[in-house]
């Protein structure tokens, strides 16, 4: 099976993937000369399924659905129920999901707090927008603002990141009169006609026009030009500033750690010397917390505090909902007060449903500690890949915090050459053995581990026994 896997995968040079593989140094391990882990137990009996094959799904979805989506795996597969930190098929085949649905269940699939929420609520009222009073939507504004530091007060509910993004950065440009933006190479900051211009991966990018926006180094310590010095990655923000922009900007947005780039945290003390720089510049500093927030990264609350510093903007989505379209933009009371002089208005932003079960969420993460959870179970997560990283030539990197963890696959550990194809190979053998990843970065070679926030060190060990498993028959 490996070997169609990888002459399948070699063989698609039109996609930039070179026709051979590196075979890296593994030393051998117990995971290697045994039989093939197994998932955890789990007590829980799927539904039987009695609805459409993947097949018939897959057929039906090419032909009434855009053809710019994609789907993972060689043979797609057909997810029909979820229960906490695991997924089913049709053929009611248990999957560990290690992505949670690209970021966004951060509870746990179908967990039952929170959908009584949305279910109690949904009895009463589904829909009203805020032309009318209803307590749903104030309630959960008042909990999420009770997490935020300083005067970060003020609450504005939309549907999703990219909604959150664009709302944010017109608010920048509001509030300080300017238009130029800067952002992050590597960054993600969604694919709306406005925050394509933010983003800074080709990949997710059309042939547009992105407005005044500046994209600055990235201060990525494994890859980037001046390892993990702050200092000068900062200087190059000042550049920018001095000599391709009027010495005034509007904002500057980053992720903490880098999502869709691959879980690339910041260069320590980088937040903290831009946002000087960007402040004196007369700009505002936005944090993207769509896939650090609430509590993922173990260590704190918000991805923002890792580097000591409060912005005057914060986005949020994905986890903030466990999977409902929910995103907000958390501000200060001056900033909110430039969108007073015209109507802003979201249909669905704060619907009562969606305002249930963010609360909800809110509610789940502090009575089962799983801020307090993350770094436990990440801790031990990262320091198993670590140990891995020293036995398999082919890892280059683990990184992240909590359950925000990134592992870098390369070819060659000095060159840093990504592992494209071995990392195809990986993917496919890892879903083989009922796991689920995602994967990031530039050149997809990065192993994105961010799974619902109920994950648990015997899940961490299932995952890093089946890559070493997996690694070690390469």
């Amino acid at each position: 099976m490996m070997r169609q896997l990888v002459k399948r995968v070699v063989h698609r040079t039109s996609s930039g993937i070179h026709p051979y593989i590196s075979f890296l140094r593994s030393t051998s391990s117990s995971s290697s000369s045994s039989s093939s882990p197994q998932l955890p137990p789990f007590d829980y009996e799927p539904r039987p399924y009695n609805g459409p094959s993947a097949e018939e799904v897959f057929e039906k979805r090419k032909k009434f659905l855009g053809p710019s989506l994609f789907h993972f795996y060689q043979k797609p597969l057909n997810i029909v129920e979820g229960k906490m930190q695991y997924l089913f098929d049709e053929s009611g085949r248990r999957y560990l999901d290690a992505f949670a649905g690209i970021v966004t269940v951060s509870c746990g699939h179908c967990h039952p707090d929170i959908l009584y929420a949305i279910n109690e609520q949904s009895k009463l009222l589904q829909h009203a927008t805020t032309i009318y009073l209803h307590h749903a939507i104030g309630d959960f504004a008042e909990a999420l603002a009770a997490k935020m530091p300083a005067n970060l007060k003020v609450v504005y509910f939309v549907n999703s990141g990219s909604e959150a993004n664009e709302l944010a950065m017109m608010m920048a440009r509001l509030y300080t009169g300017s238009l130029e933006m800067i952002s992050l190479r590597n960054a993600y900051h969604g694919g709306s006609s406005n925050t394509i211009g933010l983003t800074a991966l080709n990949t997710w990018k059309y042939p547009l026009p992105q407005g005044e926006i500046h994209h600055v180094v990235n201060p990525d310590p494994y890859r980037g030009v001046f390892g993990s010095d702050a200092s000068m990655y900062a200087k190059d923000v000042q550049d920018h500033i001095d000599y391709g922009t009027s010495g005034k900007v509007a904002g500057f947005i980053a992720e903490t750690i880098q999502g869709v780039g691959g879980a690339v945290e910041l260069a320590p003390g980088y937040l903290k010397s831009v946002y000087d720089i960007v402040r004196k510049a007369g700009g505002v500093c936005i944090a993207d917390e769509v896939q650090t927030g609430f509590g993922r990264t173990g260590s704190h609350y918000w991805g923002f505090q890792t580097q000591d510093v409060v912005p005057d903007i914060v986005t949020m989505a994905k986890g903030i909902g466990n999977g409902l379209p929910l995103g907000a933009v958390v501000t200060t009371p001056e900033i909110a007060s430039v969108l007073a002089t015209k109507i802003q208005f979201n249909t669905f932003g704060g619907n009562p449903v969606c305002s249930a079960g963010g609360h909800a969420v809110l509610k789940v993460i502090d009575k089962e500690r799983r801020q307090a959870h993350c770094a436990e179970v990440g801790s031990h997560l990262i320091q198993r890949l670590k140990d891995l990283q020293k036995r398999h030539d082919i890892i280059g990197d683990v990184r992240g915090r909590g359950l925000m963890v990134g592992i870098e696959l390369v070819s060659d550990r000095k060159e840093k050459t990504p592992a494209k194809a071995e990392t195809a190979v990986l993917f496919e053998k890892l879903r083989e053995l009922g796991i689920l990843v995602g994967k990031g970065g530039l050149h997809g070679n990065v192993f994105r581990i961010k799974p619902p926030m109920c994950f648990t060190k015997d899940d961490a060990d299932f995952l890093v026994d089946a890559l070493d498993y997996s690694i070690s028959r390469l």
